[in-house]
């Protein structure tokens, strides 16, 4: 009986730690699923972030690349306006320039005049002046000086008396021309046959022109102020 009792106890024993051991299985088995679920959470979560902050940055590089093209395209049209501002103030003579070109000396006559003859043809004037500039223009000169000072589109030449003014400057003879241009074309064309320098050794006047590798003409130094003329805004469709 005693035997039996102790194989009963064991049988029970063996059965309460077969329920304990099962039981611990269980509970070790739905706390790892519990954990899978809480680390797969948890990962979905870090990656939809991952993924939140990818989105963000390729935007943000969408705008950096479109303010560095933005950048780039300013300074391109910037350095287009810079070229084109100089083209433009050497075209007013706002700029001085240096290149190949021709050498004018101009003086009044050392002939005496016969009885009769009036004594001014035989002195350079304001109209003599503005014909040889009209010549060297009509050759292709691309800048002009006389006697130092520059020849732009508002410079005047007259005769003040004995004296002849440009850009309210007096001077005298001799006068000193500087062209720059093709120095055989401005040579040509002043000394083409019947032109300026023809007539006026005609009357003594003396026209030395010297053929240069090198010319320099200073800038304008004038200012240009305009009244009454305005510039003309253009509407869509007009030509």
């Amino acid at each position: 009986m005693r035997l039996k009792s102790g194989q009963m106890a064991i049988g029970i024993v063996c059965v309460l730690l077969g329920f304990m051991l099962a039981v611990q299985v269980k509970t070790q088995q739905d706390l790892l699923s519990d954990l899978s679920r809480v680390r797969t959470a948890e990962l979905t979560s870090y990656v939809k972030s991952l993924e939140k902050e990818r989105d963000n940055l390729q935007a943000e590089m969408a705008t950096l690349r479109m303010k560095v093209a933005e950048l780039i395209e300013g300074r391109s049209l910037i350095s287009t306006l810079q070229t084109d501002l100089e083209i433009a103030r050497g075209f007013a003579g706002m700029t001085e320039v240096r290149g190949p070109g021709v050498t004018v000396v101009m003086d009044d006559s050392k002939k005496l005049g016969k009885p009769g003859q009036d004594p001014n043809a035989f002195i350079i004037h304001d109209d003599d002046l503005l014909k040889l500039i009209n010549e060297l223009l009509a050759s292709g000169a691309e800048a002009i000086s006389i006697n130092g000072q520059r020849y732009v589109a508002t410079t005047e030449v007259r005769c003040v008396g004995p004296t002849i003014s440009i850009n309210n400057t007096r001077t005298a003879p001799p006068i000193v021309i500087h062209a720059i241009g093709n120095p055989e074309t401005l040579q040509a064309g002043l000394k083409m046959r019947g032109g300026i320098v023809e007539s006026l050794s005609f009357w003594g006047i003396n026209v030395n022109i010297k053929v240069e590798e090198e010319i320099y003409i200073p800038a304008y130094k004038g200012g240009f102020r305009f009244e009454y003329a305005r510039p003309v805004s253009k509407k869509a469709g007009d030509k």
